[in-house]
């Protein structure tokens, strides 16, 4: 992949996917995330990146996948419809599974074909960004493994 120089790189420690953007909120509304974040059920699951994809609107190069598994998706749901009952209101519609690879890119890179890797969902969590530097800072607040498939915790 080619990308001009202005192009801002995300560093791997700071590749993650973002399940739900909720926004600023404050402090005292933390512990009922929290809950809600505990709350949650899912088996682990595999998700395969596999695309490079360049989205104009925010102007950035994702690795996306093509496939979403059911389980993430059913995790996705359910986490909205918590959040929904809290009166976050959320969008997308619908779960794109991506990895933000590059910020700031103003124009459609050539972009090649992908070698394809598989990222093992085993938890998730509750993330704090900062945003107005010039890299992206991001605090976890909280994390909750998933279930394993015999139903334990």
């Amino acid at each position: 992949m080619r990308l001009d120089s202005d192009v801002r790189l995300v560093p791997p420690h700071n590749y993650h996917m973002t399940l739900a953007f909720i926004g600023e909120v404050p402090a005292r509304q933390v512990p009922t995330l929290q809950r809600i974040g505990a709350a949650q059920r899912m088996t682990p699951c595999s998700l395969r990146i596999d695309a490079y994809e360049f989205w104009p609107k925010p102007k950035v190069v994702v690795g996306a996948t093509q496939t979403l598994p059911a389980a993430l998706e059913r995790l996705w749901r359910q986490l909205h419809r918590d959040l929904a009952e809290h009166q976050w209101a959320l969008d997308p519609q619908q779960l794109r599974p991506h990895v933000t690879l590059a910020r700031k890119v103003s124009q459609a890179p050539v972009l090649q074909a992908m070698s394809a890797f598989d990222w093992l969902v085993r938890d998730f969590s509750l993330v704090r960004s900062d945003t107005g530097g010039i890299q992206s800072a991001y605090t976890v607040l909280d994390t909750w493994s998933l279930l394993d498939d015999s139903g334990n915790a």
